[in-house]
């Protein structure tokens, strides 16, 4: 069974509660919950992981090399602008592959988050299907690992 790690940045806590217009009303452990059996279904044992803090999410970045096959990434806010992340995704990415996703779309938003500056580092980008995102990104990475 493959592993495969769901790394959440920061305010992905408040899913649910914030901007249901954006992101929907589910809660983020209503969706964590969906993408568990979801995985599973597939074949995949997916394992999560929410962090506020920058250092923390770098942190998992690296362990990530040594635990699991793949990575779907939203980084939330730090997508576009965390060069720290960035570099942190570089160092590991030929071990592990990276799969940037966000429910929203980021091209139809504010000009700030029409940048990403984690998308060279990843295998592709993934934005605007709400958590379903989520579930594209886990096949893609069961594709490729």
């Amino acid at each position: 069974m493959k592993k495969i790690l769901v790394l959440n940045g920061p305010n992905l806590n408040m899913t649910g509660i914030r901007k249901k217009n954006v992101y929907g009303g589910e809660t983020l452990k209503q969706i964590n919950d969906e993408l568990k059996l979801y995985g599973k279904a597939n074949g995949a044992k997916v394992t999560f992981y929410q962090s506020n803090h920058e250092g923390d999410i770098i942190d998992v970045i690296h362990e990530s090399k040594d635990e699991f096959d793949g990575v779907v990434i939203n980084a939330g806010a730090y997508t576009h602008y965390s060069y720290a992340i960035r570099d942190a995704i570089e160092a590991v990415q030929e071990f592990t592959p990276y799969v940037e996703v966000h429910m929203s779309d980021i091209h139809k938003r504010e000009d700030f988050r029409k940048i990403s500056v984690i998308t060279d580092v990843c295998v592709k980008q993934i934005s605007g299907f709400g958590k379903d995102s989520y579930k594209m990104g886990i096949d893609l990475l069961l594709e490729i690992i």
